[in-house]
């Protein structure tokens, strides 16, 4: 009988299957990239929406906040839902009986959410980059690491979700935090563009420190140190919360 897997094998297997489950289907692809597209060009291009943008050019403000809603979309609406019908269909049971285990999962769906935002950036950073975006290149590596840190916690969150709902209530859920937090979780706006106590509790939240870092790093060459203390905060208890309250069935 042949040795199992080692955990990274695994991990890089689970995250093949992620990513193809990701682009396979069109609802997926509509929410991470059509969407968000439309918003990049719509928000750059019209001022049908005030952005308060101040001295700043609109597409420095808006092109950042794009990439980091499409983010948001695939690592945490996405997969959330597809997780959670995957539960209800009996795929994670059946995954339950392999030694992947409640971390493996975590970390399949982590990578293979990455190799979908590689596509969501190039694509959306690429129609920026045409419609004038211009992002500071000394900010990058911070980006990346925001990103990074970002996708881990709404993975993380995903799964959560996924994993003590019932699919149809992580259906509407998923959904109507995504359309709240992108409203008002900072990441279209800055979070002092934001009115009354928004203003204060965005930085704070997971989805405003990404789009602050991404606006920071990328528009000023800044280093966002806050941001990306408190997306590492909110990964650490992401993590353990899904590792514990996670359900295969």
């Amino acid at each position: 009988m042949s040795a199992p897997a080692s955990a990274p094998r695994r991990i890089a297997a689970q995250s093949r299957f992620e990513a193809q489950a990701l682009l396979s289907r069109s609802e997926q692809v509509l929410l991470a990239l059509v969407l968000p597209a439309l918003a990049l060009v719509l928000l750059s291009v019209t001022d049908a929406v005030d952005l308060g943008t101040g001295d700043a050019r609109r597409i420095d403000v808006v092109a950042p906040g794009v990439i980091a809603l499409a983010i948001m979309a695939t690592a945490f609406t996405a997969q959330a839902i597809m997780t959670a019908f995957d539960r209800r269909a009996g795929v994670l049971r059946l995954l339950a009986t392999t030694p992947l285990g409640p971390g493996g999962l975590l970390g399949g769906s982590i990578g293979g959410v990455l190799v979908v935002q590689v596509v969501q950036v190039a694509l959306l950073g690429g129609l920026a980059w045409g419609l004038g975006w211009r992002p500071e290149a000394v900010g990058v590596p911070a980006a990346l690491l925001a990103v990074v840190l970002a996708t881990a916690t709404f993975t993380a969150l995903a799964l959560l979700l996924a994993g003590t709902l019932r699919a149809e209530a992580v259906l509407g859920l998923a959904n109507l935090l995504f359309v709240l937090i992108a409203a008002g979780g900072a990441v279209l706006l800055p979070a002092d563009r934001l009115p009354g106590p928004l203003a204060a509790v965005a930085p704070f939240l997971p989805s405003g420190a990404l789009g602050e870092a991404l606006r920071t790093s990328l528009g000023t060459g800044g280093f966002p140190a806050h941001d990306l203390a408190v997306l590492a905060v909110w990964t650490v208890l992401a993590a353990l919360a899904a590792r514990r309250w996670f359900r295969w069935f």
